[in-house]
């Protein structure tokens, strides 16, 4: 399908620019930009899904079977260059929820619990409800497990939660045990992980896409905007629902007729299994989430053919997640709710299969960063755009999308409004974008179209002499070689880049 890439129609144009005078009049009338009365202000759609790359049809991928996201993508703008704030999910999503870095919020683990560092932070569904809108959850959302409890305070309706590690076979549990990582996300027995067994790192039955809890949350995100359509016939307030699927995040637990739409002969394989060549040793992985499941070995150790197994297992997560997405999208086109209605869909961050010898995230690699990001909104034409995008760049986008002022929070917004990018793909909003990790030492890269600088660096010694990744990504997208030693001038203009962005503190 050919897109648009000029951003907006003449007609959608003036449309906007209508609206803005219009703004800027009741601005001046009232001294308050947002003087959009909550009922005409756009519903909000955020989709969120775990684990997800780009490996999805929209984003060039061959072996993807993903329709209903691809035809979203259709009517939509697709950022190229999206990355996540950190590849690890509570943090993430703390990005995204506050439109704040890590190394700003300080909450950097699987276990931080943001009301006790930001006991009065408004988060993105909390400034919605601030001004008029009815704000409601589904599925993962905020991250609860590891000890964490997620943030209950930030929505208006109560949330409807489901399970993350979910198994229907007994044999995928040692005869239904529990897990070790079943136990982390229902913060059960914590303390004594390693003594638990390891569960399936797959299963493939054949049973109804209800019978795992994507498909649950699809079917009551599809009942919950037939009564928002309800409510809106009859005057009510706009909704703001943010409706989170589990997989692809493990294990590969879907119907098997999501397995039977891959070969697996034709999947893609890592084209390189070896760390880069002149990596800091901090920056690399091996073992970590993976070894939780069998039959990985505790090693963390992947042979070719389970590898092989492993890809499918994604692939088939990723074809079933697509299809819950679709469900709950041709439900708002059926109800008509697509006419006013921002539709997001977010990768939490992405995902290694073998690439460097990594699997899951953990890393400030590539393939742990990139994300897809889709954004489709009433009045908006499908574009396609090279702006490096962050997480924390949702929250001041959908807020003037919704014909909201910029906040004043604390912690402080680090986003910046992507909305000149939806009307022009050409515009330009900041020219790299920025991630962090922690290993030990603390990670901080820049990602520009071309190259990534990564500085390792103690946490508050300002004595600790750092080290450095760079990688070109024109010449080299496999990160095989880091290039820091060999471009002095690439590696100084992107430090300055850098050290812009405050020293980041202690978790």
């Amino acid at each position: 399908m050919q897109r648009c890439r000029s951003g907006l129609s003449d007609g959608v144009a003036g449309y906007w620019l209508l609206r803005g005078v219009l703004l800027a009049v009741l601005a001046c009338s009232v001294g308050v930009v947002a003087g959009v009365a909550a009922a005409e202000r756009p519903n909000v759609l955020l989709i969120l899904v775990d684990d997800l790359k780009p490996a999805l049809g929209c984003y060039g991928d061959p072996a993807a079977r993903t329709p209903h996201i691809d035809a979203l993508a259709a009517r939509a703008a697709r950022f190229e260059l999206a990355y996540c704030n950190q590849a690890v999910c509570a943090p993430s999503r703390f990005t995204l929820m506050l439109g704040a870095h890590s190394s700003s919020t300080r909450l950097y683990h699987l276990h931080s619990r943001l009301r006790e560092r930001w006991p009065e932070a408004v988060t993105l569904p909390q400034y919605f409800a601030q001004h008029g809108y009815r704000t409601e959850s589904l599925g993962k959302v905020f991250h609860v497990g590891h000890g964490n409890e997620g943030d209950p305070q930030s929505f208006v309706v109560p949330h409807f939660g489901d399970r993350v590690i979910e198994y229907l076979d007994p044999a995928s549990t040692s005869g239904g045990q529990l897990t070790r990582e079943e136990a982390y996300f229902t913060n059960q027995q914590l303390q004594n992980i390693r003594s638990l067994p390891r569960g399936a790192a797959f299963e493939q039955p054949d049973v109804a896409d209800d019978a795992y809890a994507d498909g649950r949350v699809a079917t009551e995100a599809m009942r919950r905007l037939q009564s928002a359509e309800q409510r809106l016939r009859n005057g009510g307030a706009p909704f703001f629902m943010a409706v989170g699927f589990v997989r692809p995040h493990l294990p590969f637990s879907v119907p098997r007729k999501y397995w039977d739409l891959h070969d697996p002969d034709r999947l893609p394989q890592p084209q390189r299994r070896q760390l880069p060549a002149g990596a800091p040793t901090v920056a690399g992985k091996r073992g970590g989430e993976i070894s939780n499941y069998l039959p990985v070995p505790e090693s963390g150790e992947v042979d070719e053919g389970l590898q092989r197994e492993l890809i499918h297992g994604y692939y088939a997560s990723v074809s079933y997640v697509d299809a819950q997405i679709g469900r709950v999208l041709s439900e708002l086109s059926r109800l008509g709710l697509d006419r006013s209605t921002i539709v997001v869909l977010w990768g939490d961050h992405g995902f290694h299969l073998g690439d460097l010898g990594i699997w899951t995230k953990h890393t400030n690699y590539e393939q742990a960063n990139r994300i897809p990001l889709l954004i489709a909104a009433p009045g908006l034409a499908a574009t396609v755009t090279a702006q490096p995008a962050e997480s924390v760049d949702l929250y001041p986008t959908l807020v003037e999308l919704s014909g909201l002022t910029r906040p004043q929070l604390t912690p402080a917004l680090d986003g910046v409004s992507l909305v000149p990018v939806l009307r022009d793909a050409g515009a330009r909003v900041r020219d790299h974008a920025y991630h962090v990790f922690p290993k030990g030492r603390l990670g901080r890269a820049i990602r520009t179209e071309r190259y990534r600088l990564v500085e390792w660096r103690k946490v508050d010694d300002a004595a600790a002499e750092p080290e450095y990744e760079l990688y070109d990504y024109v010449t080299d997208p496999l990160e095989s070689r880091n290039l820091a030693g060999e471009q002095p001038t690439e590696l100084g203009r992107l430090q300055q880049i850098l050290a812009k962005y405050p020293r980041a503190l202690r978790p």
